[in-house]
């Protein structure tokens, strides 16, 4: 069983069956005590990338948003465990080229995680998925606001939809996250694990 950590903001641990441990956009909260094997980076902002907050295991391999398109293309990565897949990010405020979410297959099941982003033109085409989780910023500032949030959730149709991402400065906001209403809706506080 895969064990997912929201540590808070957009920040993410995964500990593998096999033991692998997994950091994607490492910055805010707690649970970097962990050795790393692997860290995702969606993209260069400061809130995204302390890529040095999690000891690294010998080896550890760092995916970054540079890796994940090269020469326009989104690229696939399979490291152990694992299957990961690069899509689309991008608003005004986060350049398309230089900005990617990520598909991650694991254990069977296949999380979204969105970075940071506004709907886009890819998100109908990631329906026909069947994402188990989604992981969608909500800010509303440097993101997408709620309830465009809710319109890609539907959209995307996850079996369950976390709000993430939800206030410049804060771990998370209640208040935001119960004003997201859609169907398969789930809350996730930081230091909270979901079994994957």
């Amino acid at each position: 069983m895969t064990k997912l950590l929201y540590q808070g903001h957009g920040s993410f641990r995964m500990i593998l069956d096999n033991g692998r441990t997994v950091y994607i956009d490492p910055f805010a909260g707690e649970g970097y005590d962990l050795p790393a094997d692997l860290i995702l980076v969606t993209h260069q902002h400061h809130d995204h990338n302390r890529i040095d907050l999690p000891p690294h295991k010998a080896g550890c391999r760092v995916i970054q948003n540079s890796d994940a398109i090269r020469d326009g293309k989104y690229q696939y990565f399979d490291p152990e465990g694992m299957h990961i897949e690069a899509v689309e990010a991008y608003n005004k405020n986060h350049d398309k080229s230089q900005c990617v979410g990520y598909l991650i297959t694991v254990n069977g099941k296949l999380l979204y995680f969105a970075g940071d982003t506004s709907k886009t033109g890819q998100m109908s085409e990631l329906a026909g998925q069947h994402i188990d989780w989604a992981f969608l910023p909500t800010d509303g500032i440097f993101n997408m606001d709620i309830p465009e949030a809710m319109e890609c959730a539907r959209i995307i149709g996850a079996k369950h939809t976390v709000p993430v991402h939800m206030a410049p400065g804060k771990l998370f906001d209640m208040k935001r996250a119960e004003e997201f209403k859609v169907p398969g809706a789930y809350i996730l506080e930081p230091g909270q694990e979901l079994d994957i």
